[in-house]
């Protein structure tokens, strides 16, 4: 099998994210006839049909899902090469580094160790991404090739991606919280959001008979605490969530058997060598640990006991 030249990778990327050889073309600034030629020469090499061609423009195929992402991971690398090959030199990095996290870890985790990576490496660019942590969320932007590095949770609904390397950051607890000074914040109304269902704490959640079905899809937890501020419910949360709960939500404990998640990092085995990614890992593996006493006794709003 002949090897894809550079050209025909980024040709396969554009097309894959055009959805159209006519507008691949124009992102590359060429025709549509070598966009297409240059696909055809693809499939030859490959040996598969890459795209499914009709009146509504060029769809990938599973395979040309895979080739693409393969493509955009190849490119990304040989985009890296200088800045990497300087880095050997002189120990700094530099260069972009895309970043996908969800939310909470977006809010909390990252800002401290970007803070540090960037004060110790000024020419380093990070660019973050919020991705929902649902189906395949941040892990399988880094295995599409659209992210260098996530923070993502490592024990949900969706496991990492085959052939990426990860590493437990932090382990967060779950809470019960509702607003202070309800007199049975179990009987509450529970409001609840898409992300916090991906959990595999939901195995627990199914065992406790006092947890109702939810009546309110608030769509992301910063929304689920401002309503239970304002007294229209109660909702079980994880500590990072609760961070910066306001002062009209009170925070109880679920108690010894309470369920918690891992936060971790996602990336490729590739760029898990290079020195920016390094970097970065060494930052969040220092920061992460300082947020675990907040994580499980979350600071500002009230605590209660709700054991049993």
């Amino acid at each position: 099998m002949s090897e894809l030249a550079v050209h025909e990778l980024r040709v396969l990327v554009a097309v894959e994210r055009a959805r159209s050889f006519t507008g691949a073309a124009r992102e590359l600034g060429g025709t549509q006839s070598a966009v297409s030629h240059a696909v055809r020469s693809c499939e030859r090499k490959l040996g598969v049909v890459l795209f499914d061609r009709g009146r509504y423009g060029a769809r990938p195929t599973a395979a040309g899902e895979a080739a693409a992402a393969q493509a955009r991971r190849v490119l990304r690398l040989l985009a890296g090469l200088g800045d990497e090959a300087r880095g050997a030199a002189t120990g700094e990095a530099s260069g972009t580094l895309r970043i996908v996290a969800f939310r909470s870890a977006a809010a909390q985790v990252l800002p401290a160790a970007l803070a540090r990576l960037t004060a110790r490496h000024p020419l380093l660019a990070p660019e973050v991404r919020i991705v929902p942590d649902v189906g395949r969320g941040a892990p399988g932007e880094v295995a599409d090739g659209r992210a260098d590095l996530a923070v993502a949770t490592l024990d949900g609904s969706a496991p990492v991606p085959a052939g990426l390397v990860s590493g437990v950051l932090l382990e967060e607890p779950y809470a019960l919280v509702h607003p202070v000074g309800a007199a049975d914040p179990r009987a509450l109304p529970l409001v609840d959001w898409t992300e916090n269902c991906s959990s595999y704490t939901r195995r627990w959640w199914a065992e406790q008979d006092w947890i109702p079905r939810a009546t309110v899809d608030a769509g992301d937890d910063s929304v689920v605490l401002s309503m239970v501020a304002r007294g229209l419910g109660m909702a079980v949360m994880p500590g990072l969530a609760l961070l910066d709960a306001p002062a009209a939500v009170a925070v109880a404990d679920l108690g010894p058997r309470r369920p918690t998640r891992k936060v971790g990092y996602v990336t490729t085995p590739e760029l898990a060598h290079t020195l920016a990614v390094r970097a970065l890992i060494r930052e969040l593996r220092s920061t992460a640990p300082s947020l675990l006493p907040a994580a499980a006794q979350p600071a500002g709003p009230a605590r209660e006991s709700a054991t049993g």
